[in-house]
Formats: structure tokens, sequence, C-alpha cells
């Protein structure tokens, strides 16, 4: 297994496409804590197919999310982080070996579906605005654990917690950051039980972590300046037409020949 082997196919244009999306996807996670597991779908599904992409954006989120903890350290909430690890470590693990149980259609189904529901979602939640103490957030984290090991785009259901928990600014960007290291390590060690950690997955992973990791720093040099409103609203559009077109490619896929 080598690290070119796992470019077979793949042309240097879309490698380059892949590159500035995910340094574009770093900033705007460093910026808002969520946005590289939604973005990146978009672009490696119709690339590699839908079956890699989780393990893919897994093991390159681990990179992403130590140079977002090394960019925000001082604003860590480690207790609170400590609560959702502990909770959703086993559910984690339960929804990373149920995604390596689905075909390609079903993948991309689940991708798809979760991108959409994150947008309303994340609307709903800050609309709302939900307050919870220390038994809410390791009881959510116990739902957000299924979530996290089986679905990529995720990131806005546990950003919604830690807000509701009583975090604000930086210190749910740092705190987001620091419990997606510890969930991406589970769920990388389950993918690798199940053999889905193949070259292409290895490779894609390290070229988008190492392109983003600059992306965390950028974006704190960014983060007093750009208004944040802006970046959401395009990032949520780009987002419920990446999930559109991948639900759409599975149910297709899915449709008996037979059909007209």
């Amino acid at each position: 297994m080598t690290f070119l082997a796992g470019f077979a196919d793949i042309s240097l244009l879309q490698l380059l496409l892949v590159a500035a999306v995910a340094l574009f996807a770093s900033i705007i996670g460093g910026l808002a804590g969520y946005g590289t597991g939604a973005l990146m779908p978009l672009v490696l599904v119709p690339m590699v197919g839908a079956e890699p992409v989780v393990p893919i954006i897994a093991i390159s989120a681990i990179l992403t999310n130590l140079s977002r903890v090394g960019a925000y350290f001082s604003e860590v909430d480690r207790p609170r982080a400590g609560i959702v690890i502990a909770a959703a470590a086993l559910t984690t693990a339960l929804g990373a070996y149920g995604y390596t149980r689905l075909t390609n259609a079903g993948a991309a189904f689940v991708i798809g579906t979760m991108l959409i529901m994150s947008v309303p979602l994340r609307r709903i939640l800050r609309k709302r605005d939900v307050r919870i103490g220390n038994g809410g957030l390791a009881a959510g984290a116990v739902g957000y654990g299924v979530l996290v090991g089986g679905t990529s785009g995720s990131g806005v259901i546990l950003l919604s917690l830690l807000m509701a928990a009583g975090l604000e600014g930086a210190a749910v960007i740092a705190t987001d950051a620091m419990i997606s290291v510890a969930t991406g390590v589970i769920k990388i060690s389950v993918f690798g039980l199940a053999g889905v950690v193949t070259a292409q997955v290895l490779a894609f992973a390290l070229l988008i972590g190492a392109i983003a990791v600059p992306g965390a720093f950028l974006a704190k040099a960014f983060v007093a300046r750009m208004p944040v409103h802006i970046h959401a609203a395009i990032l949520d559009a780009a987002v419920i037409t990446g999930g559109g077109v991948m639900m759409a490619s599975a149910l297709r896929s899915l449709r008996p020949a037979v059909w007209p």
C-alpha cells in the first residue's frame, strides 16, 4: 500500500480541486467550528464514491482538529470535553461499525440526508436557545456519537450541544476540536478493523489534513473580521445542494433496471 497508489485514476486537476476545497473548508471550520465534514463530501463523492468518504474525513479530521486545538488551546473547556468523549465513545464505535455495513448507495443516502438535515437543525436549535447542564450534555453526546460515527457533516450537532451547555465563541470551536480528535481516533480504529482504510482513503485523508492545517491559523486571524452570517448562508446553500445531489444519485442507483 503506497501513498501515490491511492491517487490512481485521479487527475492533477481533481487533486488541486480537493486541496482548494480542503483549505476553504478548514478556514470555514476554524471560523464557525463546522464546515469541513459538510463541504468535503461534495467534492469527494463524485471522485471516489460515497463509501470511502467518512473514513477519509475521519482520518483527515484528526490533523485538522489537532491544528485547531493548537490554535485555540487556551480556550478548550476540558471538563466538558471529557464528559462528551466519555458519553459518546461507545455509540461512536457502533455508528462507525454500522457505516461499514452500508453499500455505496446506502452510504451516499445517509451522508446526503445528514447534510440536508443539519441546516434546519442548526437553525432550530439556535433559535430556541436551548440550555442544558452536564447531565443533558452527556445524554445528548450519546446520540451524537451514533451520528458522528456513521455520517459526515454531523458536527453542527456537537456545536449546538456545547453552546446549549453554556460555551461561547472560541471555547466552542476549541472544545469541539478536542472532542472531534477523540471521536476520530475511535472511528479510525473501527474502520481499520473493518478493512475499509485503503491506500486511497489514506492518500486523500493525508492530502486534506495537510492542506487544512494552515487553515485553522488563517481562520484565527480572520475570526474578528468576517461576518459569520455570510459564510453560514453560503455553507447552508452548498450543503443542501450537495446533499440533494447525493440522495438523488443514491436513489437512481437503487432503482431497478425495469423502471423507466
